[in-house]
């Protein structure tokens, strides 16, 4: 058995969790957040939504399957990644499974996590950790390695977004539709949704002007903090609303239409972060289990009488989506290209597509 040093989390209430690190060892802190999905560690890691944020797992059981090879696809995509890298500012379990045993396996979790600086602690009760933020709501927290203190850093009062999109634009696929993508800290399985449905996608930067650029829909992507510290994509978001390109957002990009369509948005208590999410859709009995990861949500008292609510939380009444009344825009706060989770809403990428061919006709 390994000797492991022992680290504490500390969050802003005051309260102490001591465990063992597994991980990067460094003073870190950020916003703590808990997920509830069982599987899928590698994917929430890498998911550039979660920058800025210490995650917790309330799955008891986490490291036993490893971490995959960091291969790329032709597109130079990340095959089992969502992103260039862990995005999570420390990743707090319960039990850390020292030995990993999969095909896929290329290096343990404890491995991966020192490999891109990531503090890991194990041997906290995350369920009951879970439960006091439930209680509580979300709380900043800092996770301190032989008591070297530091501040506590709050993610939604800076603009984390501009930590992950890239810088310039770059191009995937050569299909026979043209997506502009607003990289506000996109996933990897958003882009490979598109590419495998005969598009080239534009990725472009979060405050990039992509308002001259010839494309035949517009796509917002997921992404980290608070959406009104995005003050530029919402002003060019505006700038194309009512041109009639057909335009889809997920997770941040609900968030950004909102905003820009002249509705308000809030944050939630303790956010959605799960794979078990039910949604309905507005006007029909149909119910969808979804993958979110998200900390705040469009006002529905506040949206304009142009728009409408699409998909409506079954836990809590929340909002998971609007669209315009008459033009070809709609939005998911849920993620229907999953990774991981379940893949029920990939059709969204579909009737996105069907809506983009009609417009071009």
């Amino acid at each position: 058995m390994p000797d492991f040093k022992e680290v504490k989390l500390v969050l802003e209430d005051g309260s102490e969790w001591k465990g063992k690190s597994f991980g990067f060892e460094n003073s870190v802190s950020g916003e703590v957040v808990f997920n509830t999905a069982m599987t899928g560690y590698t994917e929430s890691l890498t998911d550039p939504s979660y920058k800025g944020q210490i995650l917790v797992a309330t799955f008891p059981l986490i490291g036993n399957y490893g971490v995959p090879s960091d291969e790329r696809d032709k597109n130079g995509l990340h095959r089992f990644y969502e992103s260039e890298k862990v995005h999570v500012t420390g990743y707090i379990i319960d039990d850390y499974s020292i030995k990993d045993n999969h095909w896929n396996s290329v290096k343990t979790l404890s491995e991966w996590l020192k490999e891109n600086k990531v503090p890991g602690i194990f041997g906290i009760d995350t369920r009951a950790l879970t439960k006091l933020l439930r209680e509580k709501g979300t709380m900043l927290g800092k996770i301190i390695f032989d008591n070297k203190d530091i501040e506590l850093f709050d993610p939604g009062k800076t603009n984390v977004v501009d930590d992950v999109s890239v810088k310039t634009p770059v191009t995937y696929g050569n299909g026979k539709r043209k997506i502009v993508l607003i990289d506000c800290g996109v996933k990897n399985n958003i882009i490979r949704c598109f590419l495998k449905r005969d598009t080239t996608v534009i990725r472009v930067p979060w405050d990039y002007d992509f308002t001259c650029m010839n494309y035949d829909g517009l796509f917002i992507s997921n992404g980290p903090g608070d959406p009104k510290q995005l003050t530029k994509t919402v002003e060019n978001i505006k700038k194309v609303l009512y041109s009639g390109k057909p335009i889809f957002g997920i997770c941040m990009g609900n968030l950004l239409l909102g905003l820009a369509s002249g509705g308000d948005t809030y944050k939630l208590k303790y956010g959605h972060r799960s794979h078990n999410q039910p949604v309905q859709q507005v006007g029909t009995k149909r119910c969808f289990i979804t993958s979110q990861n998200h900390g705040y949500t469009v006002d529905l008292k506040k949206i304009s009488q142009d728009w409408e609510p699409l998909f409506i939380n079954n836990n809590d009444g929340t909002c998971e989506g609007i669209k315009h009344k008459t033009l070809p825009i709609f939005s998911a706060q849920f993620h229907p290209e999953a990774s991981s989770g379940p893949t029920d809403t990939e059709f969204l990428f579909d009737e996105f597509l069907a809506i983009v061919d009609n417009a071009k006709k």
